[in-house]
């Protein structure tokens, strides 16, 4: 190998031991949540591309995690924000963390690809940009990512609450 490759090497491997490292510290607290709230759950972490992801999820259906999801994922947000916070407590760096509850973000995620993917139909189809309703960042890069994968652009307009995406015509 050569001291460039080495060096991307360890450099990746440091990479993976950091969001393995945050993923256990928010491991640590949401078990730490459940057992305050009296929820059953099961805690499951992992790496996707460039940040850790932890999952919430339960055998007996996910009832009661539910109450950790709320209504359109609003508590979730709140939770993934609180769980980033002790992530950050703890190394004093910022964290990307992403947190799924009971399957609520998988889901979700495979709803907004088919939503990206027929707005990129439409734009080209249709020559014209089309503009979508206000969404999460979260909401926001799966559709841009989609849009992608459908050989199009997107890109995000307004102001947060109410940032949206125009997938844009060829």
């Amino acid at each position: 190998m050569t001291e460039g490759t080495t060096s991307a090497a360890a450099e990746g491997a440091d990479t993976l031991t950091r969001l393995e490292q945050e993923g256990e510290i928010a491991a640590d607290y949401l078990e730490g949540l459940l057992d305050i709230a009296d929820l059953d759950g099961d805690i499951d972490m992992d790496v996707e591309g460039d940040r850790a992801s932890v999952s919430i999820i339960s055998e007996a259906g996910g009832r009661d995690l539910q109450k950790l999801v709320g209504r359109d994922g609003e508590v979730l947000e709140a939770l993934q924000e609180l769980t980033r916070l002790a992530v950050h407590r703890e190394t004093g760096d910022r964290s990307r963390l992403m947190l799924d509850v009971a399957g609520y973000r998988a889901k979700k995620r495979t709803e907004l690809a088919e939503l990206g993917a027929k707005a990129a139909a439409e734009a080209k189809s249709s020559g014209t940009p089309v503009k979508l309703n206000p969404m999460t960042p979260f909401e926001r890069k799966v559709v841009h990512d989609a849009v992608k994968a459908a050989g199009l652009r997107s890109e995000s307009e307004g102001e947060e609450p109410q940032r949206f995406v125009v997938v844009l015509p060829v």
